[in-house]
């Protein structure tokens, strides 16, 4: 017990250890990773009918160019690297049905909705918002709806990116490096913005952005780290297996690659809301056992889980700690 009262000491006396400590704690508190699993679980859901649709629509816009078609169709299908890989080297088999259109639509809108709800409702549960202050049924879908398009716009700008790149190669070596450096330089910027945007929609804190940029952009170079981790995966793993093997691959893949990117999204927002509230330094042995004497970040935390769940403004909660229970015999106590 000496040891972990002087680490616990140590770690609360110093910022660099006791704020990652803190996302931890409040990540685990908050269940993050169940909150991810609800996110992959409507991601699956809408991304391959978004897609598809996605393919329909850009078949029939675009028939008349092939070459624009092509490179069009693959910039964009480059941002989903598992899933969109497959769509990508079937695209004869997508010419813009009506049958395709009615089943992207209806697929798609429904799971989209579910992420957009589920990611609101993570969102105010890690931001601590009170259940009456939330937006009512009408409103939160609303504000989902402004959810997708941000989404859409991120993806047609991305993919103008995407084409960008793809094009450098006309403009000589040198110069095509160059440009490649750029776009991806650009396109890490432009997702830490659509994450700020995100964040800032999609919850009724207000949240200040000296908090957020420095979070948005590491989640930004983490996203960036899963597309290539999901294009190395096709590119080595797929590739050569047996048909029913890649299948069960894709889909595994396609769902372990949502659920990365869900806890990259709830993860940054649990560092902003550590950053915002002042959640920290936290007891080291907090989450092991009731004979600890809470700090600071620890009473603040507790008190805004309890306040989350008023359901009535005109509802008052009162948080009160007592003194922890007494040491076991022979334990020398708590730090």
């Amino acid at each position: 017990m000496d040891v972990l009262a002087r680490l616990d000491r140590y770690q609360r006396r110093h910022r660099w250890v006791a704020m990652p400590l803190a996302v931890v704690y409040k990540f685990v508190d908050d269940q993050a990773t169940y909150l991810a699993a609800l996110l992959a679980y409507y991601g699956f859901i809408s991304l391959f009918p978004l897609l598809l649709f996605l393919v329909a629509i850009l078949s029939s816009a675009l028939h008349g160019n092939e070459h624009l078609q092509q490179s069009v169709l693959h910039s964009a299908l480059s941002e989903f690297p598992v899933i969109g890989d497959q769509l990508g080297s079937n695209i004869h088999s997508f010419h813009g049905s009506g049958a395709a259109i009615a089943v992207g639509v209806a697929g798609s809108v429904y799971g989209a909705l579910g992420v957009a709800q589920a990611v609101q409702h993570g969102l105010n549960k890690i931001f601590a918002v009170p259940r009456h202050a939330r937006p009512d049924p009408l409103r939160s879908r609303l504000k989902s709806l402004y959810f997708l398009l941000l989404l859409a716009s991120g993806l047609l700008l991305t993919t103008a990116l995407s084409s960008a790149e793809s094009a450098a190669g006309l403009f000589g070596t040198r110069l095509a490096v160059g440009i490649r450096v750029l776009v991806g330089v650009a396109g890490v910027a432009l997702n830490a913005a659509l994450l700020l945007v995100s964040y800032r929609i999609m919850t009724r804190r207000r949240l200040p952005l000296r908090s957020m940029w420095g979070p948005a952009l590491g989640a930004a170079c983490a996203w960036q780290a899963l597309q290539w981790g999901g294009s190395y995966y096709v590119g080595h793993v797929l590739r050569g297996t047996t048909a029913t093997y890649g299948m069960f691959g894709i889909v595994l893949g396609l769902l372990a690659w949502i659920y990365l990117a869900g806890l990259v999204y709830l993860a940054t927002a649990e560092i902003i809301a550590v950053r915002c509230m002042r959640l920290w330094p936290r007891s080291l042995l907090t989450p092991f056992t009731d004979r600890v004497h809470l700090a600071t970040g620890d009473v603040r935390a507790y008190r805004s889980y309890a306040a989350t769940e008023s359901f009535k403004g005109f509802e008052k909660i009162f948080v009160h700690f007592g003194e922890p229970p007494p040491p076991a015999v022979g334990d020398k106590g708590p730090p």
